[in-house]
């Protein structure tokens, strides 16, 4: 019985942990040689704490909104980058709202 207790205590502190996990923002360090400017570029992704317990979409907004930034002038990536973080709040969540802004540029 002290067994099977240990084991789900290890494996439901697993489980919480892996949701604490995020995906990192990519970048590159490009020489002017390698890319054409095509303009400047921005986007913004939301995600939710619900309960302040349970991520919806929280992990990963630094990278949609990166990728979605790059994609709104059809690039390749994102250069000159600026990182913007806001918060709501309402009564069962908080919201993280990540903006992601730059030069978009496409590779050569």
């Amino acid at each position: 019985m002290k067994m099977v207790k240990a084991l789900s205590t290890i494996l439901l502190s697993a489980l919480i942990l892996v949701g604490c996990s995020g995906t990192s923002m990519k970048t590159q360090n490009l020489d002017e040689a390698e890319y054409t400017v095509i303009g400047p570029g921005h986007a913004t992704a939301t995600g939710i704490m619900l309960f302040q317990f349970i991520p919806i979409q929280q992990n990963d907004r630094f990278v949609r909104a990166q990728k979605a930034a790059i994609e709104s002038r059809g690039g390749d990536a994102l250069i000159n980058v600026e990182v913007q973080e806001d918060w709501f709040w309402a009564w069962i969540l908080n919201g993280y709202q990540t903006t992601v802004s730059g030069d978009v540029v496409k590779l050569k």
